[in-house]
């Protein structure tokens, strides 16, 4: 059974900082693709940046030169420094990662349960 657990949202002032983590447990075989997606209030769920298993990243226009997306992959954790918030970053933001437990042998998309990230003064 495997599981993700993020944690780290909160609220933040304009020009705050963040630090989120995504930590995947149980009987994982191998992890693929890691990304961070967010989703505001009255709109759709939107990708935020992504990295994959050879590190390559790659991020939303809107998020680009300020959040910085990084992978453990001791620790099967991954994390999305955020930096230079605005308030349109508000949103619940969500961690995906395409992996491979043990028990299927075969490649699955996991969703962490998300977590609030509010930019208000």
């Amino acid at each position: 059974q495997v599981q993700l657990v993020e944690s780290g949202g909160g609220l933040v002032q304009p020009g705050g900082s963040l630090r989120l983590s995504c930590a995947a447990s149980g009987s994982i075989f191998s992890i693929d693709d890691m990304g961070w997606y967010r989703q505001a209030p009255g709109k759709q769920r939107e990708p935020v940046a992504t990295i994959s298993s050879d590190g390559t990243t790659d991020y939303a226009g809107s998020v680009k030169g300020r959040f910085t997306i990084s992978r453990d992959n001791a620790k099967n954790t991954v994390y999305l420094q955020m930096n230079s918030l605005k308030p349109e970053d508000t949103a619940v933001y969500y961690c995906n990662l395409r992996l491979m437990p043990i028990a299927t042998k075969k490649w699955e998309g996991y969703w962490g349960q998300g977590t609030q990230v509010t930019v208000s003064s």
